[in-house]
């Protein structure tokens, strides 16, 4: 074994053991002794025990590890450290400028176990309030997970999409330039709007392939021929780019294929023909369809719908009449209640705000105690009545406890306009005890919306399982909004069972879960989600209007007996 690998050991080692927060001494001498190993100008295996305890600043304690790891190839008392800290909590040694003292703080007082975590954490603003962090700590941590999110090759469609805009712009224009009646799409994951992109799929048409082919090569982008009529490139931050030269007349034919998925494609095609298009419309036509937008190919039930003229009316982010589940730095919001109120009526032109800080049991995120409750109440019932006609309801985000019960008694729940219910503990559940946590918090009968439902953050962490159609039953059963959080690292309820919740008459809420006025923001991304699956402004909460709203919220607390 050379010193770099025994310098690396010894240094994971002293990080452990900071973590760990054992004694400083026995931490700063193992990892000085990794400094020390790493500028040895001689290698240290092979050496005899006694020659290896006189090197300067090893001694006989850390020479006997040393000899442990080259005779077993690991430290007995790393394994033992290794062994009762969570995986999550070692990836994040690698993150560049937080140490060991740092991640303690978040693994201990946070209680945050893994990368993705700490991600969702820093756009709560979690950190700002921790010991020995700040601001500005938590942006440059933040940045520096997202690098290393992108060098996985997979991108968020909202990291996607600023990169993918700045993309065609600067390509479309250097193509005009070499062919001013070229024809350039862009399709694949990206243009059907998909949560989690890899690839951007560009589409160019035009009379002359093997003149632009040639050209291509010295494109700053640097792209790489493939096979005959294909290029691939990657951009600087790592988003890989596919290109496909076809005939001009073959365009639009080339941009159906390359956009839909496969049993979507395939189906129409087969309906279609094979021919030249002169548009993507006239496919659906000569199809005997209804045209279908991108993000609806998805090979469900679009074609049949198409078939019999159903497709429905999606909505847009016009559709929307306000924001519900909110946070503000009553909880671990960063703008005051006021600011976001105002943002919402004056920058927003919305008719409604839901404020849902966080509930007693979210104590790492400042979460309100009962007597806190009133309190905030009392300064909603003072700038409605200075806000006037536009209203905040007063809501909460209630933690779903392990026993599926809310953390309020139902004194202090009957005072709130409407209540999200989350899991935001305990997330190491099988299924069956998640969906009958789930279920137990649904058929509480102040639960107004059922919060993030799998608790997945997207690139990050999977989320637990759910039996999906139970727990949509029993929001159809007891009246239970399901919300689509709009955050981008969530977009939770995946958008492939909104259809099944609509057929059973389940309404959605398109959440942005903001943590500042940025936040509201996001639910365009919700917008975008709930498109896909097929969510019209009828069956989307947020889209009532300010007396419909409110209607919906007197009914639900009629049934409930809280009125």
């Amino acid at each position: 074994m050379e010193n770099k690998p025994i310098s690396r050991t010894l240094r994971f080692l002293s990080q452990l053991m900071e973590l760990h927060n054992e004694n400083p001494f026995k931490v700063k001498s193992v990892a000085n002794a990794a400094f020390k190993i790493d500028k040895l100008p001689f290698a240290i295996a092979g050496k005899p025990t006694a020659d290896i305890e006189k090197i300067d600043g090893i001694g006989k304690s850390i020479a006997s590890k040393i000899i442990e790891l080259l005779e077993t190839g690991t430290i007995q008392e790393l394994e033992n450290l290794v062994a009762q800290t969570p995986s999550g909590v070692v990836d994040m040694l690698a993150i560049k400028g937080i140490g060991p003292k740092k991640i303690g703080v978040i693994w201990h007082d946070l209680h945050i176990e893994n990368i993705g975590e700490l991600y969702y954490a820093c756009n709560e603003n979690r950190l700002i309030e921790a010991k020995g962090f700040g601001l500005k700590t938590q942006e440059e941590i933040k940045k520096v997970i997202e690098f290393k999110m992108a060098t996985n090759g997979k991108f968020l469609y909202a990291q996607a999409e600023p990169i993918v805009d700045q993309l065609r712009q600067s390509f479309s224009t250097w193509l005009h330039q070499v062919d001013p009646h070229a024809l350039l799409g862009i399709a694949g994951d990206y243009r059907r709007l998909c949560e989690i992109i890899d690839e951007v799929v560009f589409v160019v048409g035009l009379e002359d392939t093997e003149s632009l082919g040639t050209q291509l090569a010295n494109h700053e982008i640097g792209f790489v021929k493939t096979s005959p009529h294909t290029y691939e490139a990657q951009t600087e931050n790592g988003l890989s780019i596919k290109l496909f030269l076809v005939a001009k007349e073959n365009f639009y034919s080339h941009y159906f294929k390359l956009t839909g998925n496969e049993a979507h494609v395939n189906e129409v095609m087969a309906l279609a023909g094979n021919h030249s298009f002169k548009s993507e419309e006239e496919i659906y036509q000569k199809a005997g369809l209804d045209y279908i937008i991108p993000e609806l190919r998805e090979g469900l039930d679009e074609i049949s719908l198409a078939q019999k003229h159903q497709l429905p009316t999606l909505i847009t982010d016009s559709d929307l009449k306000g924001s519900l589940h909110n946070h503000s730095d009553w909880s671990d919001g960063v703008h005051t209640l006021a600011e976001m109120a105002l943002y919402c009526k004056e920058q927003l032109k919305l008719e409604y705000l839901g404020i849902c800080d966080h509930s007693k049991s979210a104590f790492y995120a400042n979460g309100l105690n009962e007597q806190r409750v009133y309190a905030q109440h009392q300064q909603i019932d003072e700038l409605n009545q200075k806000l006037a006609p536009f209203k905040i309801f007063k809501g909460i985000e209630s933690d779903i406890l392990y026993d599926g019960s809310l953390d309020y008694n139902s004194e202090i729940l009957k005072t709130f306009d409407f209540v999200v219910a989350s899991v935001h503990s305990q997330l190491k559940m099988t299924e069956e005890k998640a969906t009958e946590r789930l279920i137990n918090a649904i058929e509480n009968p102040y639960t107004t919306i059922l919060g993030h439902p799998t608790g997945r953050l997207l690139l990050s962490r999977k989320g637990y399982d759910i039996d999906y159609r139970k727990v949509i039953d029993a929001c159809a059963a007891n009246s239970v909004v399901i919300e689509i959080n709009a955050n981008p690292l969530r977009l939770d309820l995946d958008w492939r069972w909104h259809r099944y919740a609509l057929e059973k008459g389940v309404l959605l809420s398109i959440n942005p879960d903001a943590h500042r006025r940025e936040g509201f923001h996001d639910m365009r991304y919700g917008v975008i989600v709930g498109r896909k699956g097929g969510l019209t402004a009828q069956e989307c909460l947020n889209a009532f209007n300010l007396a419909d709203i409110s209607a919906h919220f007197e009914r639900k607390k009629m049934k409930s007996g809280a009125i």
